[in-house]
């Protein structure tokens, strides 16, 4: 069975309904302090090596959805192969029928080394392919690693189209392109998509520009 899609095109819905059903992260801290919602988004913010990729993939692995896609967005190819190598490894029970990780889980790997033009359509990819899955009855949690990386993949491609940099070099239309995948996560006629975003900093709290616009959109939405 082949479908074909364009990935920076919404699937249609008729209605989006509102998030009452909470995401269990599987971790308690989490889940106590910070409670998310199935149908909403999520950031993760933080500087290098504060543990937001252990965080996504324990997401990954205990959270209460039916199908997880994993965006491994400009991720290092060593992270990507421990989580090739880990999943495969780990079960989860639902409904009493312990199964394993990998039959829920689907990956999108676009490390560092590959093309930028690939990094910059890989969110896109994972969005479509959570889209999918929920038209066919699943709720989907999408892990995206790291939308930091993808906005920089973003601001080269506007460099070398020469085009006018806005705050960072990054490109004006970089709040828009953000909003574009972040509208397509919620709850559909009681099916859902969980955006789960990691970006890193640079420097000091909220300061990289790519963050601060995520963050100011959870704040609209």
């Amino acid at each position: 069975m082949l479908q074909v899609w364009p990935v920076r095109q919404p699937r249609p819905v008729t209605e989006k309904l509102p998030a009452n059903h909470p995401l269990l992260t599987g971790q308690r801290v989490l889940d106590s302090l910070f409670p998310c919602v199935q149908g909403g988004t999520t950031a993760i913010p933080g500087a290098f090596g504060c543990g937001k990729t252990v965080i996504s993939q324990a997401l990954s692995k205990y959270s209460n959805s039916d199908v997880i896609i994993y965006v491994g967005c400009g991720e290092r190819g060593n992270e990507m192969s421990e989580v090739l190598r880990d999943f495969p490894e780990l079960s989860v029970e639902i409904d009493g029928v312990t199964e394993s990780i990998m039959k829920r889980t689907a990956l999108v790997a676009n490390t560092s080394n590959m093309p930028v033009a690939a990094r910059e359509a890989s969110i896109y990819t994972g969005i479509t392919l959570s889209e999918y899955f929920r038209d066919m009855g699943y709720n989907v949690s999408m892990m995206a690693d790291s939308t930091s990386r993808w906005a920089e993949a973003l601001r080269e491609i506007s460099g070398r189209l020469a085009e006018m940099p806005a705050d960072s070099g990054y490109p004006a239309y970089l709040g828009a392109r953000l909003a574009s995948f972040y509208e397509r996560a919620g709850r559909v006629k009681c099916l859902v998509i969980q955006n789960v975003k990691v970006q890193y900093q640079l420097s000091a709290l909220y300061r990289h520009l790519a963050v601060t616009s995520q963050i100011l959109l959870h704040l609209l939405l």
